[in-house]
């Protein structure tokens, strides 16, 4: 297991302060704001903790404010419902007198029932794909150097980019992008709690997500020409999955007007059943010159 993935395990350990209320860390990683997705998971993790006999298929969550990694971030869970098969969670994040984020999630006992999933696109099997490291290094200086440093930073996930030519320029005559593909896994063997794999899939589903709503536009997250943030993450599971196998990450643009960036990401197990659904708006605001 690599270090960041241990980090990670130990900060989605919560601690307990009060009945329905927990406590959260973030690393000390020189970022300035804490990462979203992180935010998330520590978010779904905290109601989950108030839910017996029933998984979460849905969460819906906005970012208010961004997170202080210096500071513990407080969730407070409240009980909306209780029923007999589904149950209702909402719980507010906050750092001070400050909410910095609000999640909504529901919960549902396992039944029986109708089954199906579109097909996964087509995608070479990662263990054909180099590693990041091994893109980084043959890459080399041809990449933007914020891409460079994001290649090379240790993280608990591990990605194999499908078409690593999206940081590449696009040819005049070349059709336009509209999405990317990125094998995602835990760095390193998972607990066998399904809690654990879910909230390492909320972690991972924020990593790049939003990146993509720049593709057709050419531009990337690391061209330092925009200001781009998270402003809400909807997130539905629907099969049993496990996040230390590989899952095929399928992202496409679906929108970009007024500032905003609407993106919808599937989330595919290596043997190709829909693991999850990602949906996510956020700001992409051309700097002023």
């Amino acid at each position: 297991m690599s270090t960041a993935l241990s980090d990670l395990l130990m900060r989605l350990d919560l601690e307990q302060v009060e009945t329905d209320v927990f406590m959260g860390t973030s690393p000390q990683s020189g970022l300035m704001r804490v990462f979203g997705g992180l935010v998330v998971s520590q978010a779904l993790v905290a109601a989950s903790r108030t839910v017996l006999g029933r998984s979460p298929h849905s969460l819906h969550s906005y970012f208010l404010l961004p997170g202080d990694p210096a500071q513990p971030i407080r969730y407070e869970v409240e009980r909306l419902r209780d029923g007999g098969s589904f149950g209702a969670r909402r719980c507010v994040a906050k750092q001070g007198d400050r909410t910095i984020f609000i999640m909504t999630a529901s919960f549902h006992i396992e039944e029986r029932g109708l089954d199906y999933a579109p097909i996964m696109p087509d995608a070479p099997a990662p263990e054909g794909l180099p590693s990041i490291e091994a893109l980084a290094a043959a890459l080399g200086q041809t990449l933007p150097e914020g891409v460079q440093r994001y290649l090379q930073r240790d993280r608990p996930i591990e990605l194999r980019l499908v078409d690593p030519s999206r940081f590449a320029p696009r040819a005049a005559d070349a059709p336009r992008r509209t999405g990317q593909r990125i094998w995602m896994r835990a760095k390193g063997a998972l607990p066998d709690d399904p809690s654990v794999h879910q909230a390492i899939l909320a972690y991972l589903s924020d990593m790049t997500l939003l990146d993509t709503s720049l593709v057709p536009h050419d531009r990337s997250v690391f061209d330092g020409a925009m200001q781009v943030a998270s402003l809400d993450h909807s997130i539905w599971f629907h099969r049993p999955f496990r996040a230390d196998d590989w899952m095929l990450y399928d992202e496409e643009a679906v929108s970009t007007q007024s500032a905003r960036g609407l993106c919808r990401g599937s989330l595919y197990s290596a043997s190709g059943s829909l693991i999850a659904t990602v949906m996510q708006e956020g700001l992409i605001r051309p700097k002023a010159k």
